[in-house]
């Protein structure tokens, strides 16, 4: 089989092709850096923040992520006054009551874990080390696609340069950023919103009064909104909101920002370094397609998003986890038109839905005159909702950040499953890092085994208190292993003591990315059988070259509307400005590339 090949070599590109080479796929990754040239420009103002689960997924592929910081807690400040404030607990014990807790009469309440800020070129470093460990994925530098042509085997890339030459491969995934050489070859439309918002960022080093915490700080007695996000080594990096209307910031108009926020915050302003300074727009745009044949768009070069604190970069990461399985397994097994075209149903409806909710919320959070003042200081709570949608941005929850629902997903039976029962996590959700037994015995977190194969749990509760080789052979288990091996796809059977929501002898089915496929009340065998074949997209159905699959988005040909849904909002060809009317639509970026997915 020829291997797959990966177009860019940033955070997005690495993460992809590291997750293949640990399913066991060749990779040929297509990096445009000459070999003797720079690494990663290193931009302490140039950052990212991971949800727990991102980073954690990251992680489980043998990226340590050393350099990033786990932060105290949030707080949101309006004026002077400190209106919210979040503690985290560390990932480790996300779901388990604190140590120091056990066994008193009121044990602290489970904290939720912190996202994880980092250095880009820090999350670039770490992904490039944890690739050089994998002899499955050659990295060719110094060379520029030009080309591309797809056949009914393969795909076969063109590129210029010392390196440049064809390379043949099963399948080709773009992950080259905003301006995507991939994307204009493909000929994918990339409608949206340019510069839906503008920052200035610095990134300093000074002691802050909130050690370790992140702050955002609205309506400051001096200057503008801004957040402060710390970062290893005592350095912050902070963002200040600019009006609208693109005027240019000059460095002594930045430095006022940086000296009016410390005056604020300190009562004068103390000793500091500057490391790096910059200006970004947030673009909102979405490929009209994902998938294209053989050809796949992840990352910045299928969507950009940033707005009200949301992060690009965790949804590219999201792309490749989603599309990293459903590769392997076409890789090894073939794959079903319908395990393809999932990603671009899944992802594009995901981002449509995040995008969806910015452009709701941007008016009524950054609308200024009129009924939008008006309301703000009449409204009760008006302000504080405001202050809620803005956190779960930064934070990575609620509709403007929270992990993906794939509700609509045709990788699930077309309807529940005779058996089926509710649990705590609905169909399509990420399931909870519950505690399980492997078929080794040993314990891990559940989350800890995905990747590679089905999950079938089932929760039983006692089964902790007896040694396994009594339980292994009592009960269910004998007629539900029997069942899980016979599956269409491979899959591996765990045991949990309990579930959120889940009685005695429910059988949860996960797929290997971790979203929850159905929960079933006892062992039934057919039904996990339906379930299976669902997620596997069927069975393996080769078709000529240019006919079209069911939905039309699998052909090179594709009609521009393929996987648009009614929820695409004003990501087509028509879409509107925002509605302060300072945001623009266009069909592909201009001026300098966005920074929105290094940036937020």
């Amino acid at each position: 089989m020829d291997p797959v090949i990966v177009v860019g070599a940033g955070p997005v590109g690495l993460a992809l092709a590291l997750a293949l080479a640990r399913r066991e796929v060749r990779v040929v990754l297509l990096d445009e850096t000459p070999a003797d040239g720079p690494s990663a420009e290193e931009r302490p103002a140039r950052t990212a923040v991971l949800r727990p689960e991102t980073a954690a997924a990251l992680e489980r592929l043998g990226c340590p992520l050393e350099g990033g910081a786990r932060w105290a807690g949030w707080r949101t400040v309006r004026r002077r006054a400190v209106v919210t404030q979040v503690p985290f607990g560390s990932p480790e014990r996300h779901g388990k009551p604190d140590e120091d807790t056990e066994g008193t009469e009121r044990p602290e309440p489970v904290r939720e874990p912190s996202p994880l800020h980092l250095p880009q070129h820090v999350l670039t470093r770490e992904l490039r080390a944890a690739l050089a460990l994998e002899d499955r994925v050659r990295v060719v530098p110094g060379g520029r696609l030009d080309a591309l042509r797809q056949d009914a085997a393969g795909i076969t890339a063109h590129t210029t340069g010392d390196k440049g030459g064809h390379w043949r491969g099963s399948y080709l995934v773009g992950c080259d950023g905003a301006r995507s050489t991939v994307r204009k070859l493909l000929g994918a439309r990339f409608p949206g919103r340019t510069a839906v918002e503008r920052y200035a960022v610095a990134a300093l080093r000074a002691e802050l009064p909130w050690p370790g915490e992140a702050v955002l700080h609205r309506s400051p007695p001096r200057g503008s909104e801004v957040t402060a996000r710390p970062l290893p080594g005592g350095v912050w990096r902070l963002d200040w909101l600019l009006p609208p209307g693109g005027e240019l910031v000059t460095p002594d108009a930045l430095l006022t920002l940086v000296r009016d926020s410390l005056t604020t915050w300190c009562g004068d302003v103390p000793p500091y370094e500057l490391l790096d300074t910059g200006v970004h727009a947030v673009h909102h745009r979405l490929t009209r397609r994902m998938r294209t044949g053989r050809a796949f768009l992840a990352g910045d070069a299928a969507h950009l998003l940033g707005a009200l604190g949301t992060q690009g970069l965790d949804e590219g990461l999201q792309d490749a986890g989603n599309l990293a399985w459903k590769l392997a397994l076409a890789w090894h097994h073939g794959a079903s038109e319908a395990l393809l075209d999932s990603y671009q149903t899944e992802r594009r409806g995901a981002i449509v839905a995040r995008l969806r909710a910015a452009d709701r919320a941007l008016p009524a959070v950054r609308g200024t005159g009129g009924w939008h003042t008006a309301r703000r200081t009449l409204v009760p709570g008006a302000t504080r909702g405001h202050d809620g949608l803005l956190m779960d941005g930064h934070l990575g929850r609620g509709v403007l950040g929270a992990p993906p629902v794939y509700a609509r997903t045709p990788l699930a039976p077309a309807s529940p499953p005779a058996g089926s029962v509710g649990v705590g996590t609905a169909p399509g959700a990420l399931v909870e890092d519950v505690p399980v037994t492997t078929p080794d015995g040993s314990v891990v977190g559940l989350r800890d085994r995905l990747g590679e194969d089905l999950l079938v749990v089932l929760v039983a509760p006692g089964t902790g208190v007896w040694e396994r080789r009594h339980w292994l052979g009592a009960g269910l288990m004998p007629r539900l292993a029997a069942a899980v091996g016979a599956l269409p796809m491979r899959a591996e059977l765990l045991v949990a003591e309990g579930y959120p929501g889940a009685d005695a002898h429910t059988v949860l089915v996960v797929r290997p990315d971790g979203h929850l496929v159905a929960a079933l009340s006892g062992v039934r065998a057919a039904e996990l059988y339906a379930c299976a074949d669902a997620v596997r997209g069927g069975a393996a159905a080769p078709r000529a070259f240019g006919e079209e699959s069911p939905e039309g988005s699998g052909s090179p040909d594709v009609s521009e509307d393929a996987g648009s849904s009614e929820d695409s909002g004003g990501y087509e060809d028509d879409a509107p400005g925002d509605a302060e009317g300072n945001a623009r639509h266009t069909d592909e970026p201009d001026g300098a590339p966005s920074e929105a997915t290094a940036n937020r």
